[in-house]
């Protein structure tokens, strides 16, 4: 590569580029770790995009009409830092580059969501950022079917790697973005033909372009180091009426000793190295230092878009103060205040006919009565809206022909489906929601993960909870994956007893401001177990008592879900007896978690002998059984061991002795003494 020749195409170009690719070498050394690569190949294109096409206002990063930028590559975060310093974010301070990968600072090894302003998601594990503008793309046409052109008209852009395109969420996310023929979102690829082990041809051979025009996307390519072909690429792309791959021909690493190289990929800290590669750039300021006309033309770049943000305030303070008003709300997040007499009125109406519903169609029924108050809530499925129960009568279904519909058909990709959720939920203005079967989880665990890091609150709709669901077997029936997501941090996973249940938890998860939320609802029809109203949302303590002792309290029966109604048949079994028992429905422990040791302690006092009944594994259930007040040689267990059969619900209920008369032989027999440890534990 001719560096002396890119130095003279466009000198004011290649300084401002070489800032970025400066700062990264200076950063990454510092740091003792990074990726250097990246950031120096990929410079002349992001400084091309942000300074001639991205609208964005330094000053105000979170202008909800400003374009996005989302860096899929995440490992070469120092672009992005470089950025967002470079063109006067406040809050990406100088000393923040110089804290690159140091506890405690903004500049994490990997883009993190929250860090800064400017830094739209997290990214690192690679595709995920990508996915995510999908759903960045999806909200902005959502809302701008909405709200109008006037108040939401942006594009999405990406840069993303060959590794983030061997990744499979990536053809999930392309083959959606392009049967949605979203315009606004325009991704970059960086291709230097390297990864870790070596060039892309030892893994892959792939042709990414064939690749995305089979999947609907319109594709241009430039060499991605002359500006003035990336300008053009980027107009072309902006213009074409289906999603835009632009294909960069890049050199990871540029003008460095590695150049082109697996080398080049990694940490490049060597003094040496990293001279001769200033040297070679022109480059000759202090470490960390940017010369001052370079930073001041970055910083004008960074104002540039003032004046596009005032002309969208103008225009937003001209509408009517309702629809001001409305648009503040749900970009806020703020459900509506209708939410909670919605709820109420649901349980109502179930105390008075004491339905028996299979919990999904519960969740269906919540969803009719919530999503007429929310306009904000965008729901969908992985091809199985019939049986998630999730499409509500009047979202409409959203395709290019009807951008006002709110359900989307994702088709056969959970993790593509949970990744443009956390980017709708991203964009703001969006509260998603989206089904599949329990077990699927498994698909869509890389984002729900990311989902609960971010903070944001979507809401995954997983039904078919158990071996409730019964005929189709342990393939599909969830064993160990209500423990996978109780062991999440920040994740709230709902397993509602009976229809009130469900309500509440809707309202809850869609009250819900960092969290995300999974309901975990039955196949199979459940009595109602509430028989009184209570005007509090009683989920919202997690745990709480729904049928108390008569008499002496002697044991203490807990359950969730569908084996909520099995407790309380083990209890009538028991009361029978003379045994006082109490039951405990647990729908969600994380919010248990959270009240405080008095109202625990009224939930579970300490005493009576405990059961817990569920049918998945017992991992977790320690923590009630004998903490909290309990004993491990009064405690029992009643659920499944291993995976379950293809078979009628009712017939694997009793095959694997998930019964009331299991669960009151139990508390029998620790009342009784006869307790002894479970070898299956």
């Amino acid at each position: 590569m001719n560096i002396e020749l890119l130095r003279a195409r466009d000198p004011e170009h290649w300084m401002k580029a070489c800032a970025i690719r400066a700062l990264t070498l200076d950063a990454v050394a510092g740091a003792n770790s990074g990726h250097s690569g990246m950031p120096m190949g990929m410079a002349d294109v992001a400084t091309v995009l942000f300074s001639r096409h991205m609208k964005f206002d330094a000053s105000a990063p979170g202008w909800p009409d400003r374009d996005r930028f989302i860096l899929s590559a995440g490992h070469g975060s120092m672009l992005l830092y470089s950025l967002l310093y470079l063109s006067g974010y406040p809050e990406m301070t100088h000393e923040q580059i110089k804290a690159f990968r140091q506890l405690g600072s903004r500049t994490a090894g990997h883009p993190e969501f929250g860090h800064a302003p400017g830094i739209e998601t997290t990214t690192g594990p690679l595709g995920q950022g990508l996915a995510n503008a999908v759903g960045f793309a999806l909200a902005e046409e959502i809302l701008r079917a909405q709200f109008g052109p006037k108040l939401v008209n942006h594009h999405t852009y990406v840069i993303a790697g060959d590794g983030c395109l061997m990744e499979g969420v990536s053809h999930e996310a392309i083959g959606l973005a392009g049967r949605q023929e979203l315009s606004k979102l325009i991704v970059f690829w960086d291709d230097n033909g390297i990864t870790i082990d070596g060039k892309v041809d030892l893994a892959d051979r792939t042709d990414q372009i064939a690749r995305f025009k089979a999947s609907g996307w319109s594709v241009f390519d430039c060499d991605g180091h002359n500006p003035d072909e990336i300008d053009a690429a980027i107009s072309d792309a902006k213009k074409t009426s289906k999603p835009a791959m632009i294909a960069c021909k890049s050199h990871i690493a540029l003008g460095s000793a590695a150049q082109d190289t697996a080398k080049g990929h990694g940490a490049l800290t060597d003094a040496q190295v990293v001279a001769d590669t200033k040297a070679a750039y022109g480059w000759t300021a202090d470490p960390y230092e940017v010369p001052a006309e370079i930073k001041s033309a970055w910083e004008e770049i960074g104002r540039r878009g003032a004046g596009a943000h005032a002309e969208w305030r103008a225009r937003l303070e001209a509408a009517p103060a309702s629809r001001q008003k409305e648009f503040a709300r749900i970009m806020a997040g703020e459900p509506p205040k209708k939410l909670g007499a919605t709820v109420k009125a649901l349980k109502r109406k179930y105390l008075e006919t004491m339905p028996k519903l299979a919990t999904r169609k519960a969740s269906e029924i919540a969803l009719e009565a919530i999503n007429a108050i929310m306009p904000e809530t965008v729901g969908g499925s992985a091809d199985l809206t019939g049986s998630n129960n999730t499409l509500t009568g009047d979202l409409g279904i959203h395709t290019p022909e009807n951008r006002k519909g709110r359900y989307i058909h994702y088709g056969i990709r959970e993790h593509g489906m949970a990744a443009a959720m956390n980017g709708m939920s991203l964009h703001g203005g969006i509260r998603p929601y989206g089904g599949t079967f329990m077990a699927f989880t498994d698909y869509a665990r890389p984002a729900m993960r990311l989902s609960a890091l971010m903070k944001q609150p979507v809401v995954y709709v997983m039904t078919h909870d158990s071996i409730g669901l019964g005929e189709d077997g342990p393939t599909h029936q969830p064993v160990e994956h209500l423990a996978m997501l109780r062991a999440t941090p920040n994740c709230r996973l709902f397993r509602p007893a009976d229809a009130t249940e469900t309500a509440e938890a809707w309202e809850l998860a869609f009250e819900a401001r960092e969290t995300p939320s999974v309901l975990a609802l039955s196949r199979q029809g459940l009595p109602s177990v509430r028989g009184t109203y209570k005007t509090k949302n009683l989920v919202a303590q997690g745990a709480y008592v729904l049928a108390d002792a008569e008499g002496k309290r002697q044991a203490i029966l807990m359950a969730t879900g569908s084996e909520v109604s099995v407790a309380l048949a083990a209890r009538d079994l028991l009361q029978a007896d003379g045994i006082g028992t109490r039951v405990v429905s647990m729908p969600c422990w994380e919010l248990f978690e959270e009240q405080d040791e008095a109202t625990r302690r009224r939930v579970l006092p300490g005493g009576p002998v405990r059961v817990a009944v569920e049918a998945g594994i017992r991992f977790g259930w320690d923590r009630w059984l004998f903490g909290e007040r309990g004993k491990r040689e009064k405690s029992g267990f009643v659920g499944m061991h291993d995976f379950g059969a293809s078979a009628p619900a009712d017939q694997l209920y009793e095959h694997f002795g998930i019964t009331a008369e299991a669960v009151a032989g139990k508390a029998r027999a620790l009342l009784d003494g006869n307790w002894k440890p479970d070898p299956r534990v």
